[in-house]
């Protein structure tokens, strides 16, 4: 399992709080690992709550209809990296 940058942690940390995923810990999320299916498990439900606490975090909205959301939600480190691109706060 590679390592989190200082990015990703604060993204995993506000993943887990804001998806109430108490029996994660932020840390052992592997930065590479898949968010959906096979790898944390997530749902669409949980793209759209992560969504929401990104925007009101990072100021910036992640559209629902974008083609790249299967991209950009592949991985911590891919959704870290989009996070890093365009956060205003």
């Amino acid at each position: 399992m590679s390592q989190q940058s200082q990015a990703e942690q604060e993204l995993a940390q506000l993943l887990v709080d804001s998806l109430n995923l108490e029996e994660v810990d932020p840390a052992s999320i592997d930065p590479e690992g898949a968010l959906f299916n096979e790898g944390l498990g997530l749902d669409s439900i949980d793209a759209l709550e992560l969504a929401l606490a990104i925007s009101r975090t990072y100021g910036f909205q992640l559209r629902s209809d974008s083609e790249e959301n299967r991209r950009i939600f592949a991985s911590l480190r891919a959704l870290s990296a989009h996070v890093e691109a365009n956060r205003t706060a």
